[in-house]
Order: structure tokens, then sequence, then C-alpha cells
């Protein structure tokens, strides 16, 4: 695969898809930049993305989010990895489908459960039964990736460098 024929790879999903750690090592693989959209919020904010939540609320997060897309979209050989709620602005979900091949890391509530149970740094999660709640965000978001998404990919427990070959497989069917 080369960077002329695929510029821009977007990965999409819930928390604990595996948009990061299958971002990193495929724009290794494909020699690529990595980005993640909410660790670029948080360097660009100096903040932590639980404290934009109590401080400006999800809609003031979620502005954040969109206007750095916005800018990250025009970079060429790029990976992002997206957060997982990126979808839930219809401008977002254009800007993802028109700028790239948008991958959708797809998992089960309880596969995303035990991921990202230890976590203490997803706000949406600090809640009484997070299980519930993943089962809510699969529910209401499932659509919207598969909406955009030219590659659906299921993540099982697993190796990662497997997810990977087979996104990178996939992408190859997509630029050729």
């Amino acid at each position: 695969m080369t960077r002329t024929a695929l510029q821009k790879v977007y990965l999409v999903g819930l928390m604990g898809a595996g948009k990061t750690t299958v971002g990193r090592q495929l724009a290794r693989r494909i020699n690529f930049e990595f980005a993640d959209l909410d660790l670029e919020v948080e360097a660009r904010t100096g903040v932590r993305i639980p404290l934009i939540f109590e401080l400006e609320g999800e809609p003031g997060f979620r502005d954040r989010e969109t206007r750095l897309l916005a800018e990250l979209v025009t970079r060429e050989g790029l990976v992002l990895a997206t957060g997982g709620g990126v979808v839930v602005r219809p401008e977002n979900r254009k800007l993802l489908k028109a700028n790239g091949i948008v991958v959708y890391l797809n998992a089960t509530p309880a596969v995303l459960y035990e991921r990202t149970r230890r976590s203490n740094h997803r706000p949406l999660l600090n809640v009484p039964n997070p299980l519930e709640k993943l089962q809510e965000l699969h529910d209401a978001r499932d659509p919207l990736y598969r909406e955009i998404a030219d590659i659906i990919i299921d993540t099982k427990p697993g190796a990662v460098s497997t997810i990977v070959r087979q996104v990178e497989s996939e992408l190859a069917k997509c630029v050729n």
C-alpha cells in the first residue's frame, strides 16, 4: 500500500474498542503519522477530558472536538483515532466520510466493559452501572458508525496485531 493511494485513515468506535492501540500500530506499519483526537484536545487545552466535561459539559467538549477534527482532516498521511462520541454530530460524520477511509472498530458492550472498567478518565462511564451505559451508547452510536464506515472490523479479545493486519488488508482492498 502506498502513501499516494491512501492518505487518511480514521478509526471510529466506542471507548475501549481499540482505536488508539490499533491506530498506533497501523500507522507504524503503513508509515503514517498517528494522532489521537482526545489526546490532541488534552494537549491543546492543557487539561484532561474529565475536567473539560466538568467545567464545560459535554457540549463544550464536543465543540472543541469538532474544531480540532476540522483541522486534523486536512493532514495527509494520517491515522486518526477519534473519540467515541465524535459521530454524534452530523458535521463530524460528514468531515470524516468526505476526507478519508473510515474504519469502524466494533466490539460488544461486554468486551468494552472489560477493557474500560479500570479506567477513571472516561467521564461517560462515571455512572452506577457502566455496562448498562456502554449498552446504551452502543445502541445509539452503532448506526452512526455504520453510516460512515468504509470498513467494519469486529474486534474480539485477542492479539492486537491480528486486528491491525485485518485493518491493513481491508484498507488495501479500498485503494486498489
